[in-house]
């Protein structure tokens, strides 16, 4: 019986030592206060005259071209870090990373690839310093089909342009 009573003794004694593990692991840590100083906000401020431009219908290769105007209305120069089109159909040149001085005015040119049939809706976000540090601005429109050529044959005529075989 006495080893009956060691092996109750080793079991309790796991057991207690399982359940405290279990006990300690699962309190929470408490968090040291750490402060950090908030970034102060950015006194540069982008102001478009527009951020939607509906280009309508174009022509198939036609002007897909818009140059969204803006101006720096805040109070610090404003620095345009990123830009990106929606999709490789979009691309937008900017004045990457050159300071724009509060009350300059700049473009933001946006391309789309009109050799694709069909209506569009795409976007360009644009990441910069400014109290509002990004913007999307947003081009649509419709690009006519293709043009279909009316092509004759070299022979000129209206047929597929095959001539019999020769005799030899």
């Amino acid at each position: 019986m006495s080893k009956f009573l060691s092996m109750k003794k080793i079991i309790f004694t796991i057991s207690v030592f399982a359940f405290s593990s279990l006990v300690a692991f699962a309190q929470p840590v408490a968090a040291s206060p750490v402060t950090t100083p908030a970034a102060p906000a950015s006194l540069a401020e982008m102001t478009f005259d527009k951020e939607l431009h509906d280009f309508g219908t174009i022509e198939y290769a036609g002007n897909g071209t818009y140059e969204f105007k803006f101006k720096n209305t805040g109070k610090e120069p404003l620095i345009i870090s990123d830009a990106k089109g929606s999709c490789g159909c979009t691309v937008p040149t900017y004045p990457k990373n050159v300071p724009i001085k509060p009350g300059e005015i700049q473009v933001i040119k946006v391309t789309y690839d009109t050799k694709r049939a069909g209506n569009f809706t795409k976007t360009v976000t644009i990441h910069s310093n400014a109290k509002t540090p990004e913007k999307v601005l947003t081009i649509k429109g419709s690009v006519q089909p293709a043009p279909v050529e009316d092509v004759f044959p070299a022979n000129g005529k209206k047929d597929d342009g095959a001539t019999p075989l020769e005799k030899h």
